[in-house]
């Protein structure tokens, strides 16, 4: 009685962590030597097409990027907050244009992302990008700059750039003339350094690219693993679903329902032939029916909406107010029901007969178990509305298969109905078990609002303590030590049968498995899912809990600290100068960490490598630290704008300005890079970038502290 349960179970808490398993982390060795490292790894080239128009009329700007081998290029089609650098498009001067929508990339891959918690839209070998723009005088002009970022399979590497064009009469003919339209003469930039070249990846183009890679600013470093292409995860979302529809299968509003309805179809027929024709017509129904609201919701809420559904506040927490009230709807607080009047019609509509009756027949079954299927629905529908067109169809028929499989299956063989469990309280212990998870999955949407806002409502700590309560209470109440409101009246008095404790003892070893994550553990299984880490106010055994309050001993109060935060308790500064001015006065020599919010690379040095006790207590006597984030959006005071020498343009934010220092001074522009320098920034060892070998990092710090010394 209780397989289908347990196998239940199984299926829904693997699809809580089938996004962080999907993708399993590849680390990458020692990054290379830091020596001119300023590359890009694209060649751009564009035209405008048609190449003659009139004064009023819409042509459209064509982009293409030769990418190099071994590396792919990030799309502009996805939420520029998720995490990667979307490729975009800014006109600095435009006189006799007007740009006419947003940059569309053209045929790029896609994925899901969850790291990132999204997904995002990738180029390999080569991109194509369009940008309509509008003609509004006989000679116009344009200045325009597109920012892109490329990554490599190779070893994490990722490194943006920007490439400047120009738009005028040589790209375009306008007027009414006939004469012969000017040739385009295509301005083409070789961004490709010449300076040690990166070995080449294999000469087939790879099928995957990575789910987890830094991003932020145009000059991150990742850490790549591949990942499917969108086939294969259309095909792992199908089977997703298809779990979500079996869940649904085992609810007090559907599981009934299956022995009256297939009794109804071998009692009306006058043969089995004709009694699983119509078993095979009904199961149909109800896939065509689910499909088209998949249909419906992919029309509404397709590929152009993702950016906004997978990171605006307000769809997030209209989607977390949506699963608390399924998830207290499942577990007893009211039922959903949909207005009597409607189902009734629907009922008559199925007594009719014939093709049409079995159709309003499967209707019909929908809009009854809608108080039960009505959560399972929207989690795969939420889950898909902020996919591709085709995700939600997917979906839906992925969920549609499963709910209609048994209907089909018991009509075409009737006997085996009485091995079908009969109904009773277990069902409602199923519906209760639904509830708890989607209470959990709830707060993932609350968790991506409160990330992308910065509203420090649900830091770390907070998310998983909420989740060991939820479990902690799932799995007493499947040893029926708590009764809710449908169960039977003697249920707690009732043995616990060996399936139910069975999937009491997952439920415990998941809270056990979280409790270590409210101290600081990184819980690598749930990275999808959990905040970052860097929102945890408490670490157990980090600098700041161990160490006196004068460690890391500071002139000044740090600019930005209100902000950005250095890890384990470390005390440093977050500008250069400022730090440079420190260093001089306590006459201790400069750790700068060039790093990044979204730098994955930064995140696992500073968790495994940084957090050695010997390599903290050489970071907490020996230097003064200054972490500078190259991906930092906030502007800075216009009086402290200038404009670079190295690429002539003006740098006015916090992060624009780091990156634009790690390249002048240290020609590198990929993150993590840690350099020991003097008070006037020069350095005193080899830079160094990625390597979890904490010896060689120890050695690395050393021969800094000694030359220092030597000086």
């Amino acid at each position: 009685m209780h397989k289908k349960f347990l196998s239940l179970f199984l299926g829904l808490v693997a699809c809580l962590s089938l996004q962080a398993q999907l993708f399993p982390n590849n680390n990458v060795g020692n990054a290379a030597t830091t020596t001119n490292k300023v590359k890009q790894h694209s060649t751009w080239k564009y035209e405008v097409s048609p190449k003659k128009a009139s004064v009023g009329q819409e042509v459209e700007l064509v982009l293409t990027a030769e990418i190099e081998e071994g590396w792919y290029l990030y799309s502009s089609d996805f939420d520029p907050n998720l995490g990667p650098i979307v490729t975009a498009i800014t006109f600095k001067k435009k006189d006799g244009f007007e740009p006419v929508g947003k940059l569309k990339a053209i045929r790029p891959k896609r994925k899901f992302d969850d790291i990132w918690g999204g997904e995002i839209s990738y180029f390999v070998n080569k991109a194509e990008f369009r940008q309509k723009i509008k003609v509004l005088k006989e000679k116009p002009t344009a200045e325009a700059t597109i920012e892109y970022q490329t990554c490599t399979l190779q070893d994490g590497a990722c490194v943006g750039g920007e490439y400047d064009f120009s738009l005028d009469s040589r790209q375009l003919t306008v007027g009414s003339q006939q004469s012969t339209v000017v040739n385009v003469q295509s301005e083409v930039v070789t961004e490709k350094s010449t300076e040690d070249t990166i070995q080449k990846a294999a000469s087939h183009e790879p099928d995957t690219v990575n789910s987890k890679q830094a991003t932020g600013n145009p000059t991150t470093t990742g850490t790549h693993n591949p990942a499917p292409t969108t086939e294969e995860s259309l095909w792992l979302f199908f089977l997703k679903a298809f779990l979500f529809g079996l869940a649904a299968l085992l609810t007090p509003c559907v599981f009934p329902m299956i022995p009256m309805t297939v009794s109804f179809f071998t009692h009306s027929s006058k043969s089995h032939k004709q009694a699983v024709r119509k078993a095979w017509m009904y199961g149909l129904s109800i896939i065509g029916i689910y499909t088209v609201l998949g249909t419906a919701v992919a029309a509404l809420f397709g590929a152009d909406a993702a950016n906004f559904i997978s990171t605006h506040w307000l769809p997030n927490l209209l989607f977390f107010a949506i699963f608390v009230f399924f998830a207290a709807s499942f577990l007893g607080m009211f039922e959903i029901v949909l207005p009597s009047s409607l189902v009734n019609k629907m009922d008559a509509q199925s007594e009719k007969g014939g093709l049409g009756g079995i159709f309003f027949m499967a209707f019909t079954i929908a809009l009854v178990s809608f108080s039960c299927t009505g959560p399972i629905i929207g989690t795969v529908l939420i889950e898909s509305a902020g996919g591709k067109f085709i995700k939600p169809i997917v979906g839906m028929l992925g969920f549609s298969t499963a709910f209609a499989i048994p209907f089909t299956l018991f009509a075409m063989f009737p006997s085996w109905l009485k091995s079908l469990p009969k109904s009773g309280g277990w069902l409602n212990s199923v519906k209760v078990t639904l509830g708890f998870l989607e209470l959990a999955f709830a707060l993932k949407f609350l968790s991506q609002a409160d990330q992308v806002y910065h509203w420090r409502i649900l830091d770390r700590e907070i998310f998983i303590a909420l989740w060991i309560v939820i479990f902690f209470l799932l799995g007493l109440y499947l040893l029926k030590k708590i009764k809710l409101q449908h169960d039977d009246e003697d249920y707690t008095s009732q043995s616990v049968s060996v399936p139910r404790l069975s999937l009491s003892l997952v439920s415990f070893a998941f809270v056990a498995y979280l409790v270590p994550g409210m101290f600081g553990a990184p819980l690598k299984a749930l990275s999808g899912y959990l905040p970052p880490i860097s929102t945890s106010d408490f670490i157990l055994g980090s600098a700041a809990n161990r160490q006196p309050s004068t460690v890391n001993q500071l002139c000044d109060i740090p600019k930005y600290a209100e902000f950005l935060h250095i890890p384990h308790g470390l005390q440093g500064y977050f500008d250069l100068k400022q730090a440079q001015a420190c260093a001089k006065q306590l006459n201790k020599p400069l750790f700068i960490d060039f790093t990044g919010h979204g730098c994955v690379n930064c995140r696992e040095m500073e968790a495994n490598v940084w957090s050695d006790p010997e390599v903290l207590k050489r970071l907490r006597e020996d230097f003064v630290i200054v972490s500078l984030y190259v991906d930092e959006r906030t502007a800075l005071p216009k009086a402290e704008w200038y404009v670079s020498p190295y690429d002539g343009k003006e740098k006015t934010s916090i992060g624009k300005q780091n990156s634009d220092l790690e390249i002048r001074l240290f020609s590198h522009n990929a993150q993590p890079l840690y350099v020991i320098a003097d008070a006037e920034g020069k350095a005193l060892a080899e830079p160094k970038s990625y390597d979890k070998n904490v010896t060689n990092f120890i050695h690395f710090l050393d021969e800094g502290k000694a030359n220092f010394r030597k000086k």
